[in-house]
């Protein structure tokens, strides 16, 4: 409660000091983000090209529209702390410390959009010439709802294949063309990764398995999407854990785990490292470390040293889908206390929405059907092959509420799947169950 009451001081404080700064005629408006704090490197640099990594750019992003915006417009930056990112916004909302713009998952929108705390864009939207037909397909779902558009689509993040392409070329998996052997079922992977272990001695994954549930849940949900199931009911307020789909994607990742072709109890931290270390041939993660990971690979002393490649998620089923979500930027009823910030907010948002080609640097994929089609993007590296996932990404329906404590609740119980080798039937029954209640209890 202590740290709640001291948040709330600390951006009341940051609230009533942009108050004075207006005073000489300029029009402020806040964003609160996460990403991280990088002020020492890029707080002076004023051209986004120059940023590096999510914080570089989305600082460099501000301090460019800053710089350059002819209306008097200054945005100031409230960084939330990742973790408790959505509880230090809400403690925002009740004090009435209302962020003007705030970075938000589309997995997380629905639910303040149905609190009615975000406002429709659409109107808005056509009248500062953002173009919503040019939203990807998965853009257009996460931040639509009943119709409506609720947020700017910034990116859209999902499920890869990290790959160790000198690893895989010793286990006799790399193909003529260069690129690794994906497998298209799941007998095909599990040969696979026996084969690579023979012939490497390591396991296939570095899979973060161990205090990190929503690695767990990401990789089920890829799963069961590839199956053309249907995990939720139409209405968003119960889940089915009983049916065929379940029980395939269940016992692949838990014999790949039972044969050992997963590292064992690594947590986030550790499957990143181990992947680095050439401890595993592919580590499965967002497209946030494609950066990362290549400036690694980069480096003469590496493991990977000019050995890495980058996939979705390969299809093992029926049909392409990866797991997948995306960063938005939602304006909150009350955070613009005037027309004039109203309209600054509009002014900032289009400045992101035709700089997004400088957020996809990151890794992340484009939400501009323009960009992701553009010879700028499909020039970047490891690009290619990652565009489909604008159309192939899939998560749960946006009417399925509290989607971020489900899928904690989903991802224990299959790590408890792995780890703890407890029964099939056992998960699926104990997440039905869990699942349901918290639907049943979620606010709507």
């Amino acid at each position: 409660m202590f740290k709640r009451i001291t948040l709330v001081l600390s951006l009341a404080l940051l609230a009533s000091c942009g108050q004075r700064a207006s005073e000489d005629g300029k029009t402020e408006i806040t964003l609160m983000r996460f990403f991280g704090s990088c002020e020492a490197r890029f707080g002076q640099v004023l051209k986004a090209s120059e940023g590096v990594g999510e914080c570089g750019i989305i600082t460099t992003l501000v301090n460019e529209f800053n710089a350059t915006n002819t209306d008097g417009i200054v945005v100031r930056t409230q960084i939330g702390e990742w973790g408790p990112y959505y509880d230090q916004l809400t403690a925002r909302l009740v004090a009435k410390d209302i962020p003007t713009v705030a970075v938000m998952h589309e997995s997380a929108l629905g639910d303040y959009v149905r609190r009615k705390l975000v406002l429709p864009l659409d109107m808005d939207f056509q009248r500062v010439g953002i173009d919503v037909n040019d939203f990807t397909a998965h853009a257009r779902r996460g931040t639509t709802f009943e119709g409506k558009t609720y947020a700017l689509p910034f990116d859209t993040w999902a499920w890869l294949w990290h790959i160790n392409t000198s690893l895989m070329k010793k286990a006799g998996l790399m193909g003529a063309n260069g690129q690794p052997l994906m497998p298209h079922s799941p007998d095909e992977l599990l040969a696979q990764a026996r084969r690579f272990r023979e012939r490497t001695g390591k396991p296939l994954f570095a899979w973060a398995v161990a205090n990190e549930t929503a690695a767990n849940n990401r990789t089920f949900l890829t799963l069961v999407a590839q199956q053309n199931a249907q995990l939720f009911s139409p209405n968003g307020k119960t889940i089915d854990m009983q049916q065929p789909a379940v029980v395939n994607a269940l016992q692949l990742m838990q014999q790949l785990y039972a044969e050992g072709h997963i590292k064992p109890n690594l947590d986030y931290a550790a499957a990143n490292q181990a992947f680095l270390n050439g401890e595993a041939g592919v580590v499965v993660v967002g497209t946030w470390t494609i950066d990362q990971f290549l400036r690694e690979s980069q480096k003469p002393e590496s493991p990977m040293q000019g050995g890495y490649a980058v996939l979705p998620f390969p299809q093992l089923f029926e049909r392409k889908a990866v797991f997948a979500d995306g960063h938005a930027w939602a304006m909150f009823k009350g955070g613009a206390t005037n027309e004039k910030a109203h309209e600054a907010s509009l002014k900032f948002l289009k400045f992101i929405w035709e700089h997004s080609a400088e957020w996809s640097r990151t890794g992340h994929l484009p939400v501009s059907q323009k960009v992701a089609e553009s010879e700028a993007f499909r020039g970047l590296p490891l690009r290619e092959g990652l565009s489909e996932i604008t159309a192939t990404g899939a998560g749960m329906p946006g009417n399925v509420p509290t989607q971020r404590a489900i899928e904690l609740l989903i991802g224990e119980d299959v790590a408890n799947l792995m780890i703890s080798s407890k029964p099939v039937a056992e998960v699926q029954a104990s997440v039905e169950k869990r699942v349901n209640l918290a639907l049943k209890k979620a606010r709507r």
